[in-house]
């Protein structure tokens, strides 16, 4: 039996040249021959300086971004690109993005990735949380990797890259990330597994949200998500009243206001929970797994502007709601991590390309759903009172 091998792209031990190409001659002993692994520094404009890892399985091609906290760029399967076109020229370097530019909006001045985490310390809306300010989604998008490997595993075909990530600073705590994104040889198939860990001696507390976006050919006119959950709410007044249509997409619209909805997912007897989104004609689709019982939240997110200013949805599971973090502490919906403890989760993405593929995804959430009675508010039941 062969086993794993792994080289250190990123660290003190790291290779000592910049790129860094790993195919079928490398590792004869795993049965393909049409798989690569990759890793570039991008240059020029606000892309300059990006270290991007890019791992192509076969039908299955995903590009990695250990200077944007471990996020995954774009990607393809079998001719079928994922992620979206956002109004910024990307990948952007950390060191162009301003967090507290605009009142702490600054995060979106980089944001244009197909998996992006929000968190570590704090997501959700900017603002000032008794005494501190918080930007944007939190800081991790926008922290580098200081530890980068890839290993291929021959007996199970195995392909992944995994990088160690840290958010905090004297007197601000110190969590630190580390994530294995991987594959396999020939799969349809991205599995994201993170673990937290609390490296201060004091208590900390800790969010995170995978913002999964993706734009055309999944979204367009007629595109459909369908979500297992037990309870529905619109995130404000102006969802509720596209609540109807929750689960329908429009075209690109110029103008289009955002809307938001949270769910309380519903799981299998595994328990597993699983989204997906789909096109019009049901041949294409993208399915988001996770397990409630690490991230309880999940939330779509739907922003079909025009082409030229983001059209994009995001299907995001979350260890809380996206409310300001003081009101989400104060519903229970913070993780708190004792001095040493680690918190992990696994988030799953599968790409589909045939009807057949898709409709069988639909029946396993209907199934799910068939053991869960669904509660739909026609108010933003978990946001904060208002006087």
């Amino acid at each position: 039996m062969s086993k794993p091998r792994t080289w250190v792209l990123t660290g003190d031990d790291a290779i000592r040249n910049d790129e860094f190409d790993l195919g079928p001659n490398s590792v004869p002993e795993l049965d393909s021959d049409d798989w690569y692994i990759r890793r570039y520094f991008l240059r020029g404009g606000l892309r300059d300086g990006v270290e991007l890892v890019e791992i192509n399985n076969g039908p299955l091609t995903f590009q990695v971004l250990p200077t944007r906290g471990m996020g995954i760029w774009k990607g393809n399967f079998r001719g079928t690109p994922f992620g979206w076109h956002a109004p910024v020229n990307g990948p952007v370097h950390p060191k162009f993005v301003n967090l507290a530019d605009r009142g702490g909006l600054g995060w979106l001045a980089g944001f244009d990735e197909f998996l992006v985490r929000c968190g570590l310390f704090s997501n959700g809306p900017p603002g000032n949380d008794n005494g501190t300010p918080l930007p944007l989604h939190g800081r991790i998008a926008n922290c580098p990797a200081h530890r980068v490997e890839v290993k291929v595993d021959p007996t199970d075909g195995t392909l992944a890259v995994t990088g160690i990530v840290e958010e905090g600073g004297l007197f601000l705590g110190r969590l630190r990330l580390t994530s294995t994104l991987s594959t396999r040889a020939g799969s349809n198939q991205i599995v994201v597994r993170d673990e937290v860990q609390n490296l201060s001696a004091q208590p900390a507390e800790m969010q995170l949200l995978y913002h999964v976006n993706t734009g055309e050919p999944f979204l367009e006119a007629g595109s459909k998500v369908v979500v297992p959950f037990r309870e529905l709410a619109p995130h404000t007044a102006h969802a509720a009243k596209a609540l109807d249509t929750w689960d329908t997409y429009r075209g690109p619209t110029t103008g289009f206001p955002e809307e938001v909805f949270d769910f309380k997912p519903a799981a299998n007897a595994a328990g597993q929970s699983v989204a997906l989104l789909h096109n019009s004609s049901r041949n294409i689709g993208l399915a988001v797994r996770w397990k409630p019982e690490e991230l309880p939240c999940f939330i779509v997110w739907k922003n079909t502007i025009a082409h030229s200013d983001g059209f994009v949805t995001g299907l995001e599971p979350s260890t809380n709601f996206t409310y300001f973090k003081s009101h989400e502490r104060s519903q229970g919906r913070v993780v708190t991590l004792p001095p040493g403890a680690k918190w992990s989760a696994t988030v799953t993405l599968d790409m589909h390309d045939s009807r057949p593929d898709v409709d069988k995804v639909i029946a396993e959430i209907a199934a799910i759903q068939a053991s869960a009675k669904p509660t739909i508010h026609q108010t933003p039941v978990w946001a904060p009172k208002t006087n």
